[in-house]
């Protein structure tokens, strides 16, 4: 076996081991999670998703699956990434509001009864921080998932908020981690509105 294949075994190893550690930890939230989203839903809501950085990737992921389709072939569901637009992205920033990129947009379309989903995989972003207070002056619910277990965003949710943290964990990590994280989410929305295939 070439030293490749060692490292690439070892990565895989040591991904398990931190799955297999946090997943009990995580699970009633990521089931909370699917709720929050299914309510939004069903009453006639949407979901805005943001990430920071490199998470904004797995925020158009997600978007993606529920625009589409994650498992099941079934009506499509309102979902909109509001880190996807590289042109209001450059206009909002060319006058100077670079942290405002996110907010701005959330304040223009986010509406009572949306779900904003905020993914990081590393801790403070100052644009998610704006972010989440553009989602409660609009009255979203807020889930964030964090490669970090405490951060600044923490402070800020509210009771209804859902926050699924990760132990501090590298980023790239973290990244994977919320990849599943989010794939389980959409298999729950998928199974509470439209019953198993």
């Amino acid at each position: 076996m070439s030293d490749t294949d060692n490292d690439f075994n070892q990565h895989v190893a040591t991904h398990m081991e931190r799955i297999g550690e946090i997943a009990w930890q995580i699970s009633p939230q990521i089931s909370a999670a699917a709720q929050c989203i299914v309510q939004s839903l069903l009453d006639e809501g949407q979901v805005i998703a943001c990430g920071a950085g490199k998470a904004n990737a797995l925020a158009q992921y997600f978007c993606t699956c529920l625009l589409s389709h994650y498992e099941s072939d079934r009506p499509a569901l309102p979902a909109v990434n509001v880190g996807n637009d590289a042109t209001t992205f450059a206009a909002i920033c060319m006058n100077n509001r670079i942290q405002e990129t996110l907010s701005r947009q959330i304040q223009a379309l986010g509406r009572e009864g949306d779900t904003l989903l905020l993914l990081t995989d590393d801790g403070n972003k100052s644009s998610l921080i704006q972010s989440i207070q553009a989602a409660h002056d609009r009255n979203l619910r807020v889930i964030a998932i964090t490669g970090k277990q405490e951060t600044d965003l923490h402070s800020l949710l509210h009771d209804n908020d859902i926050a699924i943290g990760l132990p501090d964990l590298p980023p790239s990590t973290a990244a994977e981690i919320i990849v599943l994280i989010l794939n389980a989410i959409c298999a729950q929305v998928e199974e509470m509105l439209f019953g198993s295939t």
